[in-house]
């Protein structure tokens, strides 16, 4: 039975970066969160896909051992088209075509319904409240969103915060919704919201976690070689999700090791296109990064 229910999009990438080109390879928030939550737990998907959507991307995530049962299919598959110059820290949309996702009404299953763990991965918040109303009491709710429903459904997302556990988002979002310049601020407005924790992702810096006495920061892990962020932000919430998950832990102190562990994943995302270096990637290599982390923060 499947212990992390993941909320999102699943989708077909293209993508540029200055170090080459990927046509159409499998992307998604759900999709990257799902995969790097499987290295942990055992994850399930809800969202939408077109019947256009190949086969060889379904049996890569059934695979790692994710439940798609969730998964509706209608129609043509979401598609972004995306690059990113030498600021690998900001993707520019070349094209969106939404496809079966424009219509998408989520559908709890039944056997997903008592899941205790939810990651409401980024997808429109009108979405992350219809899943919150089909799931009974999880023990954990984990949010995540981004700059365009900042712009076009504040007042939905502030109303998906004031139910969640534990807000996910980057400085830039950060400092977009809570109109102030410090992080610490937007942290605490936060908050006082109702989520217990705010992690504030700051890209190849790092991240910071946020409660209501402390904070924590997690350090950037240096990369000599980075070919593609996308997805690396759904990668951290997936790692951090699936830890917490397979502890059943959900003190300060486990908050803080998910976050290192959501940093390790996103790290290894980077290193080439899609979901291409996590197909290959072992809980060894996973362990190992770990304690690189560790060293770091050694002083």
């Amino acid at each position: 039975m499947s212990d992390v229910l993941i909320i999102g999009t699943v989708a077909l990438d293209t993508i540029e970066t200055p170090f080459g080109r990927a046509e159409r390879v499998l992307g998604g928030s759900a999709a990257y969160a799902s995969f790097a939550a499987s290295f942990f737990s055992r994850p399930a998907i809800i969202s939408i896909i077109g019947k256009d959507f190949p086969k060889e991307y379904t049996d890569l995530l059934r695979k790692r051992g994710i439940d798609m049962e969730g998964v509706q299919a209608d129609a043509k598959t979401f598609h972004w088209e995306g690059f990113y110059e030498y600021d690998m820290n900001e993707a520019k949309t070349r094209k969106t075509e939404l496809n079966s996702l424009a219509g998408f009404k989520v559908k709890v299953p039944e056997k997903y319904k008592d899941v205790k763990y939810v990651f409401l991965a980024n997808i429109d918040p009108e979405q992350q409240l219809e899943a919150l109303n089909q799931i009974n009491k999880p023990d954990l709710i984990v949010m995540d969103t981004m700059n365009f429903w900042i712009s076009s459904k504040q007042k939905q997302l502030m109303e998906v915060i004031k139910k969640v556990d534990i807000l996910l988002l980057n400085d830039g979002e950060a400092r977009q919704l809570f109109k102030t310049i410090s992080l610490v601020k937007a942290a605490n407005e936060a908050l006082s919201l109702g989520p217990k924790a705010v992690i504030i992702k700051k890209g190849e810096h790092g991240a910071l976690l946020f409660t209501r006495n402390k904070h924590f920061s997690a350090p950037g892990y240096p990369l000599e070689n980075i070919k593609d962020p996308t997805g690396c932000g759904d990668c951290f919430g997936g790692g951090f999700m699936g830890y917490l998950a397979k502890t059943k832990d959900l003190s300060e102190s486990s908050f803080r090791k998910a976050v290192i562990y959501g940093s390790v994943l996103a790290s290894y995302n980077a290193e080439d296109f899609g979901l291409n270096r996590l197909k290959s990637l072992e809980m060894k290599d996973i362990e190992s990064r770990y304690k690189e982390f560790e060293e770091i923060r050694l002083f």
